[in-house]
């Protein structure tokens, strides 16, 4: 999805703003988002670090959802995504991550943060590029696309450092929004690194999605990690392996006429 030209700019890809410029310095109201303009999003981003879980906890959706409807990426969700990495280390949000708050029954908000990063990463990963260019010839087509992996630097900047916490999920969920950041051309050096955090999250997690993630990382590096594999990856695999023939084989339209 394309929009007008963004009103912000990150000129040194691998720095990140400190989040209060992001939030005063950013013209929000210019940007769009997927239901309008970045008008609101001021408010909603500032309660993201309010000491109540529970304010946080419904900020979350009003800061994070207009700018990643539908798995697309929006002129706001950029300065988003550099202000979402600005405050991963903010007091408000790093006190308590050891447990989901007995009031709110959610995952921390620093593990919720980083899923939005990764999964808004993975909506501008090479293999998205790649269906693009598929679809409407060589080069990206999506300005905001373009800007949102620009940007890969500085949100692994913060990232990166959580890759060590003390929280497995914290960690699982920090090394699951590295990989697809790590694309970038000033990032693949970290990618050895990113392995064998790999390979120690695969020792001790059990999430499905987070071991999914890892195993396809590996095998994309040229890795093998089939000495990794439990049972459950396994049984994984093999029905993402049947679900891929099963929609090939409905996108390729029926060999005969279907019995009704």
């Amino acid at each position: 999805m394309t929009h007008s030209s963004s009103q912000y700019e990150q000129p040194d890809p691998a720095a990140l703003p400190p989040f209060q410029t992001l939030l005063e310095c950013t013209n929000w109201a210019s940007l769009a988002t997927a239901c309008g303009t970045g008008e609101a999003l001021p408010a909603a981003l500032t309660l993201l670090t309010d000491a109540d879980p529970i304010i946080r906890e419904s900020a979350l959706h009003d800061a994070l959802g207009p700018v990643t409807h539908q798995n697309s990426i929006y002129e706001a969700t950029v300065p988003v995504a550099l202000y979402v990495a600005a405050i991963l280390n903010h007091p408000s949000i790093t006190a308590g991550e050891d447990n989901p708050d007995a009031e709110t029954q959610n995952r921390p908000t620093l593990v919720q943060l980083l899923d939005w990063l990764g999964d808004t990463a993975y909506d501008a990963n090479d293999e998205c590029v790649a269906i693009d260019e598929r679809l409407y010839g060589e080069g990206i087509h999506d300005e905001q696309m373009r800007a949102f992996r620009d940007a890969r630097p500085a949100i692994y900047s913060a990232v990166h450092s959580l890759l060590g916490h003390d929280n497995a999920d914290v960690r699982h969920t920090a090394l699951v929004a590295a990989i697809p950041l790590i694309e970038h051309p000033l990032l693949t050096q970290h990618q050895a690194d990113l392995a064998a955090h790999a390979r120690r999250l695969l020792a001790t997690s059990t999430d499905r999605h987070h071991r999914d993630r890892v195993l396809d990382a590996l095998r994309a590096w040229g890795q093998d990690p089939s000495a990794l594999e439990n049972a459950s990856d396994i049984a994984a695999r093999e029905h993402y392996v049947r679900l891929r023939a099963a929609r090939a084989s409905w996108e390729g339209g029926y060999s005969e006429d279907p019995p009704f």
